[in-house]
C-alpha cells in the first residue's frame, strides 16, 4: 500500500481547504464543539484550515487533470468537519485530506491512456477510489457485479479512502485543481453549465438509492426528508415514470414546498405524522403500552434520508409488511427497537455511491444514466443552488450549513471563476 502524497508534486501552488483530526484534538472538540459548533471550523482546535498545496500531476497515463469549477457541499461534508461520523468508517480513510465530492469542472491535461477525453472537455467526476483506480487486478466481487461499493478501499496503489476527498494522496473539489482517473470521469453534453456538472453526483446518489430499491406500479413511498437528496429521489422517481403515490415526511413548510414542487403527491410534518400516514395509506395505528404507536399497512417503500435512531425507527414503523427501508443518509451508532422489523418482514438495506444498473438494453453507470435523463428533460436542475462562496469563505459556508432553515439554503456550492 503506497502512503504519503504521491499525486502531489508539481511545483506550482494552489489554495485548497484541508481537513485534518488527531485523537487530541478529536477529545477536546467533544467538549469545546458542545458548548460551540463554531470551535470545529475556527480557532486552534478547528478540524479545517486554508492551505497552499502543489497542483496535483498526473500520476500515470490513465489520469486526467481537471480545474474545478464549482464543488456543492453535501451533508456528509458538514459531518466530517464536526466529527459526527462513525469511528468505523476510519480503517478506510486517511487524512489529511481536502474534502468536495460534488465536482464540475474543465479537463486542462488527459493522460496518454485516456481515451474520448481531451482537454476543454467540461466533466463530472463520479469520486469513488474503487479497484479501476487503485489498480487492482482482477477486480473484487463487487466491483464485478456493479455494486456501488467496493471491498478495496483500503488497498491496493492508494492510500486507504472511499473516494478522492477521503484520501490523503487525492483531492477533493475544495481545491482548485484535482486529478481523476479516466473511469471516474464523465463528459457532459454541450450547453450544460459547471453548476448543472456539479449537480450530476449528488442526483446520482438519489438515483441510486431509486434503482436498487425501485418502486413498482401502485406502491406507497415514504421519502424520510425533503433537502436536497429527498428531494432528489422524488424527481428520480418522475423522472423514471413510476406510477406510485410519494410522500415526504418534511421538518417545515419551506423543505414541504420543495418537495411538492419535486412532484411528491403529499408532505406530512409535526407530532402525529404516523397518523397523517395512515389516513394516506389506509394504514392502521395501535399504540403499544410504552413507547410511538406503530403503522400496520402503510409504506412499501422508504427512503430514509437521515439515518438516525429516531428516523430509523420512524421508517420501520411505517413501512408495510415486506416493506423495503433504504438507509440514505450516513449517520453515526444508532439505537432503535427492532421489534418492527421482526414483526412486519422489514428488510433494511443501506444505499451508497454509484452502481452500474440496466438502462435502455445495456449495463452502464448511474452517472451515465443521470446525464440521459437531465439530457432528455426528464430532470431539471433549476433553483436548486441557493447559495455560492469562494473557497476563502469556508468558514461562512459551513455556518449556513449547519443552519439551512435560518438562513433558506438549500444546495450550496463553492465557485472558482
Amino acid at each position: 500500500m503506497v502512503t504519503g502524497r504521491p499525486l502531489l508534486d508539481s511545483e506550482d501552488i494552489m489554495k485548497s481547504i484541508q481537513f485534518d483530526v488527531k485523537v487530541p484534538q478529536f477529545l477536546a472538540l467533544k467538549v469545546f464543539g458542545s458548548l460551540s459548533k463554531r470551535a470545529y471550523y475556527s480557532g486552534p482546535l478547528s478540524t479545517v484550515r486554508m492551505v497552499d498545496l502543489p497542483e496535483p500531476s498526473l500520476p500515470s497515463t490513465d489520469w486526467v487533470k481537471i480545474k474545478v469549477s464549482r464543488c456543492g457541499i453535501c451533508t456528509s461534508d458538514i459531518s466530517t468537519i464536526l466529527l459526527r461520523n462513525s469511528p468505523a468508517w476510519t480503517p478506510y480513510t486517511s487524512f489529511p485530506a481536502v474534502p468536495g465530492h460534488e465536482i464540475g469542472g474543465t479537463i486542462v491535461e488527459a493522460g496518454a491512456g485516456v481515451e474520448n477525453l481531451h482537454a476543454g472537455d467540461l466533466v463530472a467526476v463520479c469520486p469513488v477510489l474503487n479497484c479501476a483506480t487503485r489498480g487492482i487486478e482482477p477486480a473484487c466481487d463487487a466491483c464485478q457485479k456493479g455494486l456501488s461499493s467496493c471491498e478495496n478501499f483500503a488497498e491496493g496503489k492508494l492510500p486507504p479512502g472511499q473516494a478522492i476527498d477521503l484520501c490523503t494522496s487525492t483531492l477533493g473539489g475544495y481545491s482548485e485543481y484535482i486529478v481523476a482517473h479516466k473511469s471516474q470521469v464523465f463528459k457532459i453534453p454541450a450547453g450544460w453549465s459547471a453548476q448543472d456538472a456539479a449537480l450530476v453526483e449528488p442526483f446520482s446518489i438519489a438515483l441510486e438509492a431509486v434503482l436498487s430499491n425501485l418502486p413498482q406500479q401502485g406502491e406507497q413511498v415514504l421519502v424520510i426528508g425533503g433537502g436536497v437528496i429527498g428531494t432528489m429521489i422524488v424527481q428520480a422517481i418522475r423522472a423514471l415514470d413510476i406510477p406510485c403515490e410519494i410522500t415526504v415526511a418534511v421538518s417545515s413548510s419551506f423543505t414541504g414546498e420543495l418537495a411538492r414542487k419535486a412532484g411528491a403527491d403529499h408532505t406530512i410534518s409535526g407530532k402525529n405524522i404516523l397518523q397523517q400516514a395512515s389516513q394516506i395509506t389506509g394504514g392502521r395505528c395501535y399504540t403499544p403500552l410504552l413507547g410511538p404507536a406503530a403503522m400496520m399497512g402503510g409504506f412499501n417503500r422508504v427512503y430514509d434520508c437521515f439515518s438516525t435512531s429516531r428516523s430509523v425507527s420512524l421508517a420501520m414503523r411505517a413501512a408495510r409488511t415486506g416493506g423495503v427501508i433504504s438507509l440514505v443518509g450516513i449517520s453515526g451508532q444508532l439505537k432503535f427497537d427492532p421489534t418492527m422489523m421482526w414483526l412486519k418482514l422489514i428488510s433494511l438495506k443501506g444505499s451508497l455511491y454509484y452502481g452500474l444498473h440496466e438502462w435502455e438494453g445495456k449495463r452502464r453507470h448511474v452517472f451515465e444514466i443521470t446525464i440521459d435523463l437531465v439530457s432528455k428533460g426528464k430532470v431539471k436542475f433549476t433553483d436548486i443552488v441557493t447559495h455560492t462562496f469562494r473557497l476563502d469563505e469556508y468558514r461562512k459556508m459551513i455556518k449556513i450549513n449547519i443552519n439551512k432553515g435560518r438562513y433558506g439554503a438549500i444546495k450550496t456550492m463553492f465557485v472558482y471563476d
